[in-house]
């Protein structure tokens, strides 16, 4: 059998039946499109000679027949109102299978490290935005197979991903807005794998009624570069139609979740359930570890983050491996390196760098190589200095100043933080700077601390950034 591909498809208006009334112009357009449908989903082969014009029509009304049943509508061969508005819906272009499926002969990736790489982005977003979705589509197959998916920057990945209008290079052109969103081939080598995606259409961070939305629309492209055909199981992330959904908290079907452990067994070592995460509003709330990062403000608390950006009221949530799949949560500290997109995390005695959603290579390093002593096994909390460029580890009642343009531990530290942060005589777990303030976070409360002054202003809940 040929190998079938992704295609994302807005489908037109289609009248051939008698009973309804068009005119003839309209009706012969529409069953050009009804057959190029019937050709694209259901393998409907029409004979050219007038000969057999009766036999294509019965042939239509039998797959007609199969497109109602897959869908689950009222089986009548004929293209009524409820078949016509399925038909109309933003949809993928490979053929449509019952439950979960997989490509023919069931191609999969051997292996268990699969590459991928961002050829462009789309201006409609952020380039942040788009890496942010792309690695959380990712991890969403990640998180119930074995497979780790590693981004590479440069040479060939296994999964090339790419944003390109009309004809870009593979046979399958993109038509402009509103028709073909992206499509995807399934695992192999070559063109194997790679997605891509119509830059005529607007694609969005979030789910809106202006665009389409590219994590959910990345996320079911992905599943076909893993080796999963359709599903007609509505609400699957695999069923065939673009559904516009709120994308937070979003977790697999379990249709999905059988469709890819059939090709990529779990691992035999379940982990853990972690527990759930807290509540916002939670008057207990602690957390490990807080940090900015492209003009948001990112709060840890074991696997999960607590995400509140400038331009939203609400708080965002995640899990931190959507974010960086091969970290493990419960950090000690963390923070930015001067708005740079460069954030170190720290665990234990280790410490990792992070260039937006990737980690650097050469990391883990031991935080010894910061200047500390070998006596300093952890790392309690760190904030940076926006105005002195300097960072502030704290370490039990003491404190360390980094200078970050000399790479080099200050003279004459560590120092009591009692003694240059009045008001502030315990240890911290989490820290970060804001609008001149240093805020200081112990157990279910924060302090706010006038930078300039190293003078304590007020103390608040942990959670008061959360609209509590």
């Amino acid at each position: 059998m040929k190998t079938k591909i992704l295609l994302f498809l807005e489908l037109l208006y289609v009248v051939c039946s008698s009973a309804f009334p068009a005119v003839p112009e309209k009706k012969e357009e529409d069953t050009q499109f009804a057959k190029k449908y019937l050709e694209s989903f259901y393998d409907f082969k029409e004979e050219k000679s007038s000969l057999f014009k009766a036999k294509n029509l019965n042939h239509m009304a039998d797959k007609i027949r199969e497109m109602q049943s897959f869908f689950g509508l009222e089986v009548t061969g004929e293209l009524n109102r409820k078949t016509l508005d399925m038909m109309k819906q933003p949809r993928c272009g490979i053929p449509d299978v019952r439950s979960y499926s997989t490509f023919p002969y069931s191609p999969k990736w051997k292996k268990e490290d699969v590459t991928y790489r961002i050829l462009n982005y789309t201006p409609d977003m952020l380039q942040a935005d788009v890496e942010e979705a792309i690695a959380k589509a990712f991890q969403l197959w990640s998180s119930v197979t074995p497979l780790r998916f590693t981004r590479v920057y440069s040479g060939q990945a296994d999964i090339m991903i790419s944003f390109a209008a009309g004809f870009h290079g593979d046979f399958y052109s993109f038509d402009g807005p509103g028709g073909t969103l992206a499509h995807a081939y399934p695992p192999g080598s070559g063109i194997g794998g790679d997605a891509h995606f119509d830059e005529d259409e607007n694609w969005t961070k979030f789910t809106t009624y202006s665009g389409y939305n590219l994590f959910l629309v990345a996320a079911h492209e992905l599943g076909h570069s893993l080796g999963l055909g359709h599903s007609n199981v509505f609400g699957a992330l695999m069923y065939p139609i673009y559904m516009a959904k709120d994308t937070r908290d979003y977790q697999l079907h379990q249709d999905d979740i059988d469709g890819i452990q059939a090709l990529y067994e779990p691992t035999r070592t379940t982990p853990s359930k972690p527990p759930p995460r807290p509540e916002d509003c939670d008057p207990h709330l602690t957390f490990d570890a807080i940090t900015t990062l492209r003009g948001e403000t990112l709060f840890f608390k074991g696997s999960y983050v607590w995400r509140k950006s400038p331009y939203f009221s609400e708080i965002e949530h995640d899990t931190i491996s959507s974010f960086w799949p091969s970290l493990i949560g419960g950090f000690d500290a963390a923070y930015e390196v001067d708005k740079t997109d460069r954030v170190l995390f720290f665990k234990d005695d280790q410490y990792w760098a992070v260039s937006g959603y990737s980690i650097e290579s050469g990391f883990p390093k031991p935080i010894q190589s910061l200047g500390f002593p070998t006596s300093v096994r952890k790392v309690d909390a760190a904030v940076h200095d926006h105005n002195t460029k300097k960072t502030n580890f704290f370490v039990g009642n003491k404190y360390w100043s980094f200078n970050e343009n000399t790479q080099s531990m200050e003279r004459g530290y560590p120092r009591k933080i009692a003694a240059d942060f009045r008001g502030i005589g315990h240890t911290i777990d989490a820290a970060f700077q804001k609008n001149g303030y240093f805020y200081f976070f112990r157990g279910s409360n924060q302090y706010q601390v006038d930078i300039k002054k190293r003078k304590l202003i007020r103390t608040m809940k942990s959670n008061s950034w959360f609209n509590c």
